[in-house]
């Protein structure tokens, strides 16, 4: 399972004093579980963006960490600087980067901004997908007037905060007001083009992005200005299409023709665009660009000799960075340009990594059921992400996943060792886990042989869906060698627990009984991943490559024995809780596990008896 991270991306009004900026970020460092990418502090703008991630909980806490000192140490009536603000913390939006969702980091966003209202006093305004009213969606709309309106505006009731005071005092003069919200991650993406004009990549990014361009007729070539603007003509009675060869006589009759042929209206177009419907005389005529949450713009970068085309994506749900890239293939070739590579600024969400790196292992006709390493190197190479800078996915990449655990890091011999020795960790639940994994990545292995196999076409997508499975069952089964280890960690806090008097004595058991049975939790959950395996072993026997029958018999009887091991790890921990109901409640859970592994190794040991035999 990938980790549940979320990422905070607050924006205080203070980019000059570096001391004060410390001061909040120390704050956040302050906060187990939190870890701090990136600051950037720009002295003309007079403010810093501080980008840090973790789980939920511990990103939350930090953003009311963050949020409190910098109330404490910036002072709003003190402040100027070149870019819009209306607070000390201006803005602090909640992103999704692993295992949550945006839902999650609305609530996220809710509950913060409902803490520092009540909490700290502050006024708050939600925004974009974190707010509760239309009209305070957009950051702008909210930020209107900026920190000089704020005393008008706290007591306009159109303007009442979500939570907060909503009056103008000394308190809300110093901090100004907090805007908390939720939106998609946003990628900073380059992609990089074989020539020194601006003007070129300018041309490629007028017909990408989402606010496209001014639209031209009677181009001599494939570039852009050798066309002739289209202009709305009132006056002649010409009102043309953005989008085909449609002259329309009014802009009624235009805004029918959007309606009924090009399923647009016409008048949201213009309103997109900033254009006023009566006073469109001599007007360019603008066609948006292919790509919805797309920015982009062309500049030259000297240190590079190239141009490149610099995008904004800020929702790579809808508009992933691969897809720009291919299209931005293609117009270059037809420019008689040539896209050298890529660049990503800053961070990637592994999501977005991996879905690219699916999308040209498809490509390639390859199986896309492999190792996440091969998934992102896939995505690495197939962009070009090293044509300019180096690309290190540890550092790049957030939400990567992970099993280098202190045990599944370990080189084979040196883990068979450690196994080895009298202390009682790691021990049977560990292995049990291990076992599972290997099992997993035979079946994987089996599965990606036979989607390959000439003859067996009929068969690739069956054996890509049980691969893309094992990679996550193996990478699951890895984690848990480590996991089963720690899993007893809680059981030992509790014996350490004082036991002086009767309550002291009370906590202490309450304590230890939780922490076995968080212990019988980890090896349950590794007996589930075995039996799930041990099923995909049985079926890449039954279904794939025969000669490799034998690879998936030995990963059935691996997989079995993960999960009759796990199963007996929980048992010898049922034997300390006295919740009878419980006890026999997973008892019965285990006892069907046996039978479900038992029933599927002699399905998979059939099977290879009689490829054996035969």
């Amino acid at each position: 399972m990938s980790p549940r991270l979320v990422e905070c991306v607050p924006n205080f009004s203070e980019g000059r004093d570096l001391q004060k900026i410390e001061q909040i970020l120390d704050a956040v460092r302050a906060v187990e579980g939190v870890s701090v990418l990136d600051v950037d502090p720009g002295a003309e703008t007079n403010r810093t963006v501080v980008t840090f991630v973790g789980e939920p909980d511990a990103v939350a806490e930090g953003a009311v960490a963050a949020i409190a000192r910098a109330a404490e140490v910036l002072d709003m009536r003190r402040h100027s600087g070149a870019h819009a603000r209306h607070g000390a913390t201006d803005v602090c939006p909640f992103v999704p980067v692993s295992g949550v969702s945006m839902d999650d980091c609305v609530a996220i966003a809710r509950k913060v901004g409902q803490r520092v209202g009540e909490e700290l006093g502050i006024p708050v305004y939600l925004y974009d997908q974190a707010a509760q009213v239309p009209e305070r969606r957009s950051l702008a709309k909210v930020r209107a007037g900026e920190y000089e309106a704020l005393p008008k505006k706290l007591g306009s009731p159109g303007w009442k905060p979500d939570f907060g005071p909503d009056v103008f005092d000394d308190d809300v003069a110093r901090t100004g007001v907090v805007t908390v919200g939720a939106r998609e991650f946003l990628i900073a993406y380059n992609v990089n083009i074989n020539t020194l004009s601006k003007a070129h990549a300018d041309d490629i990014a007028g017909l990408v992005r989402e606010t496209g361009r001014a639209v031209r007729v009677g181009q001599t070539s494939a570039y852009y200005n050798s066309g002739k603007l289209v202009k709305y003509r009132p006056d002649q009675e010409r009102f043309p299409s953005a989008y085909d060869d449609f002259v329309g006589s009014s802009l009624d009759d235009l805004a029918t023709h959007y309606r009924e042929v090009l399923g647009r209206d016409l008048f949201e177009e213009l309103a997109f665009f900033g254009r006023d419907p009566d006073t469109l005389q001599g007007v360019n005529v603008m066609r948006r660009g292919e790509f919805a949450h797309c920015r982009g713009v062309g500049w030259v970068i000297p240190e590079y000799n190239r141009a490149q085309i610099s995008f904004n994506l800020t929702n790579f749900h809808i508009t992933p960075a691969h897809v720009v890239l291919e299209r931005c293939r293609e117009l270059a070739a037809e420019r008689g340009l040539h896209v050298t590579g890529s660049e990503v600024v800053g961070m990637v969400p592994y999501e977005a990594l991996r879905e690219t790196g699916a999308f040209y292992l498809a490509r390639q006709g390859s199986s896309r059921g492999v190792p996440v390493t091969d998934v992102v190197e896939t995505a690495v190479q197939s962009m070009g992400l090293r044509d300019v800078s180096s690309f290190d996915a540890e550092a790049s990449v957030l939400g990567l996943p992970s099993t280098d655990g202190p045990l599944a890091s370990m080189k084979v011999n040196d883990f068979a060792d450690e196994v080895s020795r009298s202390s009682p960790a790691p021990g049977g639940g560990s292995i049990a886990a291990l076992v599972g994994a290997l099992g997993a990545a035979l079946a994987s292995m089996v599965a990606n042989l036979t989607f390959g196999k000439k003859g067996l076409e009929d068969r690739r997508d069956e054996m890509e869906r049980i691969a893309l499975r094992c990679q996550e069952l193996k990478d699951d089964l890895l984690r848990a060698v480590d996991e089963d280890t720690e899993a007893f960690n809680e059981v030992l806090l509790g014996m350490r627990m004082p036991k002086g008097n009767e309550a002291e004595r009370t906590a202490r058991q309450a304590a230890i009984q939780a922490g076995y049975k968080r212990a019988t939790a980890v090896p349950f959950h590794t007996a589930e991943l075995c039996l799930e395996t041990l099923q995909l072993c049985r079926d890449v026997g039954a279904r794939g490559l025969p000669a490799s029958i034998t690879d998936a018999g030995v990963g059935a009887l691996v997989a079995r024995a993960g999960v009759l091991g796990a199963v007996d790890n929980v048992r010898i921990n049922l034997g300390e809780i006295s919740d009878a109901d419980w006890v026999a409640e997973q008892r019965a859970k285990l006892a069907s596990l046996c039978s479900q592994a038992d029933a599927l190794e002699r399905e998979a040991r059939a099977a290879v008896e009689a490829a054996l035999a035969g």
